[in-house]
């Protein structure tokens, strides 16, 4: 039972540091990145459609990237999609068949914006892990009447260093996504 408890917070922890790399690579650093548009929604026929699903991405440059949509028809709408996207300050060109976004450089000020929000991202999959310990500890104090106060003493302990293990593993990937921004 406590193993069941614990086994299940490990793999949702696992889960929300994933969400949080994957947070930190939509924000976007010095050069030109697919996963930066992986989250960009198109209106496509109406629909909101992730843009990775509508296209292809290719970057032959390392501020360029080459959008090819397999849907001709899409082109304006994919072209207006990555125009109006705050964040990526991206000017979009259509030769009639592909979209090329070519990404200004970033100055230090804006540098300096992205850490933060990269920051604002790390706290929060901290607090969903957290939030995720707390359930945890909950579930397993309910189970203090059927086990006994000291498998629930060890299986919080535990909890604990499962706990630690995954806040560590989010502030790594925040320490490299920091250098990464901040390399000129």
């Amino acid at each position: 039972m406590i193993a069941d408890v614990l086994s299940d917070a490990s793999s949702r922890m696992s889960k929300a540091v994933e969400v949080a790399k994957d947070d930190f690579a939509s924000v976007r650093t010095g050069r030109a990145n697919p996963q930066l548009f992986q989250k960009i929604m198109v209106n496509y026929y109406g629909t909101p459609t992730p843009l990775a699903q509508l296209a292809s991405l290719a970057n032959p440059e390392a501020r360029t990237l080459v959008v090819t949509p397999y849907d001709k028809s899409a082109l304006k709408d994919i072209e207006q999609a990555i125009r109006d996207t705050p964040n990526l300050g991206a000017n979009p060109s259509n030769d009639g068949n592909i979209v090329r976004v070519t990404l200004p450089e970033l100055t230090e000020e804006r540098r300096k914006e992205f850490v933060k929000i990269v920051r604002s991202k790390a706290e929060d999959a901290r607090v969903s892990v957290r939030n995720i310990r707390r359930k945890a500890k909950d579930d397993l104090d309910a189970l203090k009447s059927e086990v006994g106060d000291d498998e629930v003493g060890r299986g919080e302990k535990e909890l604990e260093q499962v706990t630690k293990s995954h806040v560590d593993a989010i502030d790594d990937a925040l320490k490299r996504k920091e250098a990464e921004l901040l390399e000129v």
